[in-house]
Order: structure tokens, then sequence, then C-alpha cells
């Protein structure tokens, strides 16, 4: 069952919610189309899991912080499965080569077909390690996002991103390589650190600024709600950005035009990441501070009011995420940035906003605005 979202469905959501029980969107690329599930316990749903996931070899990647929680959950579900374990530290400074090799051991040890399934059960970092993983085993074998974030549900386990950071940037190594399915479960949230479920609404805000006007307003006015995690809000909030990114891919799934809008506040905040060693950020503290250097960007090129701009810090400070970046300097954010995977020419491409909900990728701006903007956030 799929559901159409509406800035007027509000209460109507809760309804919706409880008699779907699962909320499906279709990723629509062909023959690597997809769904997403969204609902409660789906981890523990049986002949939900089965059936989406055929394969009788199944590895299981997550890390020393959501498998004790969720682990024995999918093992149970699936109990008619070979199933072997990979847990992995958790981390962002873990997302690297010599973890992607550790999985590819565990494949090759296991004398994994392909046929087998690579199951993501975590954040961003596992879903984007364990995905790499099955794009490289075998030249290519099948995985399935089980995220367990906020953030990994509304975006990252979406549209079939996958790599590893390296010391000089962050995911300059990885593939495009599709899920077979995604299982956005919404009762993990409950264990989630409330850091967390901040970085993840960060995510949430970047679908309003740069696609949808009305659905921003919705947030505005339901942040204590997501907070709380209320199950109506959340299920409309990660229905809602997964549709919308969902479309996004549908049209650009190598990210060639309209998908490189999804990185608002990415290129500022990745350089915030990667100058600080992916240690003392989370991604969508790194995103929230990157759209506010965006949004003062686009003010300073003319194209947003300052009003604008105060909104955008006013929301993020309101879920309680960083609106400032840390002083590291102009020149050190400007060298990392050059190394982001969206430089072309050797000209640094942005996402700037003509106005909230309207975004646009560009290299057509003025030098100075970038070094006076660099200065301002970076020192």
């Amino acid at each position: 069952m799929s559901w159409v979202w509406s800035a007027q469905a509000e209460p109507f959501a809760c309804l919706r919610f409880i008699l779907a029980r699962v909320l499906t969107l279709h990723v629509s690329l062909a023959e690597r189309s997809y769904p997403i599930l969204i609902g409660d316990d789906l981890l523990a749903d049986a002949p939900l899991l089965g059936r989406h996931l055929s394969a009788r070899d199944l590895l299981l990647v997550s890390n020393t912080t959501v498998a004790p929680l969720y682990a024995e959950r999918v093992r149970n579900a699936l109990s008619d499965r070979r199933i072997v374990d990979v847990r992995l530290p958790d981390g962002e400074q873990y997302k690297t080569m010599e973890y992607l090799a550790r999985v590819l051991d565990v494949l090759v040890a296991n004398r994994f077909g392909r046929d087998c399934v690579v199951l993501a059960l975590g954040g961003g970092v596992v879903g984007d390690l364990a995905g790499f993983s099955a794009a490289c085993y075998q030249r290519g074998v099948a995985f399935a996002q089980m995220p367990t974030t906020l953030l990994a549900q509304v975006d990252s386990s979406v549209g079939g991103k996958t790599g590893v950071n390296h010391p000089g940037g962050k995911n300059m190594i990885g593939a495009f390589h599709q899920p077979s399915a995604v299982f956005a479960d919404i009762s993990t949230l409950r264990t989630l650190p409330l850091r967390e479920l901040r970085a993840g609404l960060a995510e949430v805000v970047k679908y309003g600024l740069i696609f949808d006007l009305a659905f921003l307003d919705w947030i505005d006015k339901n942040v204590d709600a997501l907070l709380a995690l209320d199950p109506a809000a959340l299920a409309h909030a990660i229905h809602r950005s997964c549709e919308l990114k969902a479309d996004v891919v549908r049209r650009d799934e190598r990210e060639t035009g309209d998908r490189a809008l999804l990185n608002l506040g990415h290129t500022f905040g990745h350089a915030i990441e990667t100058a600080t060693g992916y240690t003392e950020w989370l991604h969508g503290e790194a995103v929230a501070a990157g759209m506010v250097i965006a949004a003062d960007m686009s003010a300073r090129l003319g194209m947003l009011p300052a009003s604008d701009v105060q909104r955008v810090k006013d929301l993020l400070q309101r879920i309680g995420l960083p609106v400032e970046a840390p002083r590291f300097g102009a020149q050190r954010a400007l060298d990392c940035m050059r190394v982001d995977k969206k430089v072309k020419s050797g000209r640094i491409r942005l996402v700037l906003l003509e106005q909230l909900g309207a975004a646009r990728f560009t290299a057509d701006y003025a030098d100075d605005a970038l070094t006076s903007t660099l200065a301002t956030h970076f020192g």
C-alpha cells in the first residue's frame, strides 16, 4: 500500500499509519527497482522479511551497538536461513578500507555464492560499508538495508550510494549499488540516542529546504512531536523524505543532474567531518551547520533574504542541532572542499537556495562570496 502525502494530511496520519501497518514506496529503476517498507516491528516480521529475502545464505553486517539490540530479532525472523554475523566497531572513523576488507574476508571464508544477500543492520556507516562490500564481492551480490537510525531511514539507505571514507575526504571510494529492499523499522528509533535522532532530523529538514516548502512548514510545526518519537509524526517524516528522494533517484540514479541537489549543506559539512577526523561531529550535525553556511552564502549572492537564513537557523536550533562550524580556518575548509566529489574541472560546485523549498546546483557564483562565507564561518 502506498501513501499519498499532503500538507493537509496530518489529522489522518495516525489512523492511516495504524490501518496500513506497513507503508510502502517503490524506487522505480527498471530491473533495479525495489520497495521501501516503513512500519513498526518490521525486523521481527517473519512473513514480511521472507517475502522480500529469498536467499538461503545471508551475511548480517551490524555494529557493536546495534547488534546486541536487534540482531537476534532478525535471526529469529529468518531462522530457516544460514546467517553469518559480522560486527563492526561503532563510528564513522571505522568506515574504512580496513573494515571493508574484514567483511569481504568473512564472505570469502564462509564460501558465500553469488546468490547470497548482505543485510545491513545499523545506521549510515553500516549501510554504506555493507553495501560497498556487496558491490565488490564477486563483482556484485544483492544486499538489503535495515536502517536503525533516523538519518539512515530517511536518506542514506535509499538510492544505492555505498562506500568508505579516505583520510583525504569523505566517501571518496565507493560504488552505486542499489539495495533489493529497505526495511525502515520505526521501533528501532526508540533506542536511538537523542543526539542521533536530532542528527537524522537534519536530513529531514534538508528535503523541505530543497524541494517542498509545505513539508518544511510541517516540520516546523511538529518538531516537538518528532523529538518525542510520536509514531505518526515519524512515519510522516520518513515517508515524505523517502518519497522525495525516491523521485530524484528515479530521475537521476548516478547523480549527473538533479540528484546533486540532495547535497545541500554536504560540501561544507563534509569539510567539517574531514577536518575533525570523523570523530567529533555526527554526519547530520555537520550537515546542519553546512546548511546554515549554504543559506548564508545564498543570501550573500542575493538569492535569499536574511529572514530566511534566520528561519533555517532557528529551526535547526529548535531541533537541538549545531548551527556554527568549528573555527579551524577558511583555508583548511577550502582544502577539504576541493577534494569533494562534486568538484569539476577544479571548480567547487555547490547547492545553494534560490528560496525556501527550491535549490540550485551550480559552479556559477562569485568567488568572493565563497571566500567571505568561509572566512565568516570557519575563521
